[in-house]
């Protein structure tokens, strides 16, 4: 009799025990698989840049003799130790940035400098520009070809004086849009001979009281056009002549 109540004290005593157990919590619901996916980014729209001509660049550096075999010599009144070769940005007529090359004395590649920069940030079209060595030193040749030029160890037009051009202090802008033009209205070039009057619209032209003359004119230099009588359209120089 006491054995049967001690099991059933033990039975009871189990059953109790089991019972002060908290239950187990509940499995959580399966995840919803949309809420796992990472959100989808918008790409972001970039606009192109557009992408415009470089900027005028200029390079200033001494110029060797065998660059210029044709354009100095000795007796000229300018040694070419005292020149400077400027490889420089120049806007062409086909509305794009060229590369052009030109020698002057080298107390005046400031001025070009500046005045060349201004001409290209204008877009203001020169057709090439070339060494006149080129073209062999020959001034005739060089103007026929529309071709920009400073430095030649050459007189000036008709004359047996030095022409500024032999001391690297002139330059002769699109020749054939800006001739030379002689009293009487003439001019030696045939390609030229509708470009003899002025004023005068037109690609490259130089007018009087026009931008380019007064760039030149702000740094010193004198337009041919103003000569009285004959004209030279295309000529600056540092002091005239």
């Amino acid at each position: 009799m006491k054995r049967a109540a001690a099991m059933a004290f033990v039975v009871l005593a189990s059953v109790s025990c089991g019972a002060g157990e908290p239950a187990a919590a509940p499995a959580p619901p399966a995840p919803d698989h949309a809420t796992l996916e990472s959100p989808t980014s918008t790409p972001t729209s970039v606009t192109p840049t557009p992408t415009g001509p470089p900027a005028f660049s200029s390079k200033v550096s001494r110029v060797s003799r065998d660059r210029l075999p044709y354009s100095w010599r000795p007796g000229c009144p300018v040694h070419y130790r005292d020149l400077r070769l400027i490889t420089m940005t120049y806007w062409g007529f086909d509305n794009k940035p060229h590369t052009g090359e030109m020698v002057v004395r080298k107390t005046v590649t400031d001025d070009i400098e500046t005045v060349f920069r201004k001409l290209y940030d204008w877009r203001w079209p020169i057709k090439q520009m070339k060494l006149v060595d080129v073209f062999k030193g020959d001034d005739f040749d060089s103007i026929d070809a529309n071709n920009t030029s400073a430095f030649n160890c050459r007189p000036a037009t008709g004359s047996s004086n030095w022409s500024n051009h032999a001391y690297g202090e002139a330059v002769d802008i699109n020749p054939r849009e800006n001739p030379y033009v002689t009293a009487d209205g003439g001019t030696a070039h045939q390609n030229a001979k509708k470009f003899t009057e002025r004023p005068l619209k037109g690609r490259g032209v130089i007018n009087p009281g026009d931008k380019v003359v007064k760039a030149f004119a702000q740094v010193g230099w004198e337009w041919g056009g103003y000569w009285s009588g004959t004209k030279d359209y295309q000529h600056f120089s540092r002091g005239g002549g």
